[in-house]
């Protein structure tokens, strides 16, 4: 069996709901807490739910996880808010209505000790099974750069750490909300500038400027290497839309890295994407590892 929530590596699902829970109340004994996670733990195989502990909730539990920490302020030139979180779930199927339930499930375990506090429901778009990518709602390809095979695994997951923390992965989550207007009212050549790449075919632009966001991420363009494995996923609620960018690591660096740069922290160079998109929230979250098929909460007090 996988040391790793198996859901992390698979493709996204066809539709997922986002689920972010907070500690009820003003305190709760610790035990408590505990004792609510261990009821919801069957609940989470890894596949079809992944969870994700923040950093409030792991030394609410007097747990510790070396390089789990709260976003930082990476505002400049825009601004990229931080939003911490306590606990994530991310909820995947076929079925948004079998996912209500599953979601209903997690809340009835987690009470009282825990509240729930948002759900974000997602979805894939123009999904192509032969490639297995999909569509952002601007159209262009999502999560092309990613990694895949053993790489995949390298830049996920946690390794060498011993027991408890091998297998985890540390995740970073930010809900994106896109001015489709605007990006509709932007000549081709510029919607393909801002991305680097052709939304026709998605082949990568050459002469694309140094803002455009490919340039912007180039994920070996950085020292180290900054590679990242993201499972985002187009949402929509009412008349808002966008994209809930989720990119797992093995630590938080990469993503930080890429977040300095992609919001002209390291050279005053922002981000095309920013033209078109914004981010509204943003939080770091450890996903632990599995054990026997079960959750491995051994490093915040679960036995």
């Amino acid at each position: 069996m996988p040391l790793y929530q198996p859901g992390i590596l698979e493709g996204v699902p066809r539709v997922a709901r986002y689920v972010l829970f907070t500690i009820a109340g003003e305190q709760q004994p610790a035990g408590a807490i505990r004792a609510a996670l261990q009821r919801a733990s069957p609940l989470v195989d890894g596949r079809d739910v992944v969870i994700g502990i923040g950093p409030l909730l792991v030394q609410a539990l007097g747990g510790d996880i070396p390089g789990l920490h709260d976003v930082p302020d990476f505002s400049g030139p825009v601004k990229v808010p931080a939003t911490p979180g306590q606990l994530w779930c991310w909820v995947r199927g076929d079925d948004l209505g079998d996912l209500l339930h599953v979601t209903r499930k997690l809340q009835k375990a987690l009470v009282p000790a825990f509240a729930l506090r948002h759900v974000t429901d997602a979805f894939r778009h123009r999904h192509d099974a032969a490639s297995g990518f999909g569509r952002d709602l601007t159209g262009f390809e999502d999560g092309t750069e990613n990694p895949h095979g053993d790489a995949a695994l390298q830049a996920a997951f946690v390794h060498g750490q011993g027991e408890g923390l091998d297998g985890a992965s540390f995740v970073a989550v930010q809900q994106w909300v896109h001015d489709l207007d605007a990006f509709d009212a932007m000549p081709e050549d510029e919607q393909n500038h801002a991305i680097g790449r052709r939304l026709s075919d998605n082949e990568e632009i050459d002469d694309a400027p140094a803002s455009a966001h490919v340039k912007r991420t180039a994920q070996e363009s950085f020292d180290p290497e900054a590679f990242v494995l993201r499972r985002s996923m187009p949402w929509m609620a009412s008349t808002q839309a966008g994209l809930m960018f989720v990119a797992f690591g093995k630590s938080h660096a990469a993503f930080e890295a890429q977040m300095r740069r992609m919001a002209g922290l390291d050279d005053g160079i922002v981000d095309g994407v920013f033209r078109l998109s914004r981010p509204v929230t943003g939080a770091y979250y450890w996903c632990p590892p599995m054990r026997a098929g079960q959750l491995d909460l051994r490093r915040i007090g679960c036995p």
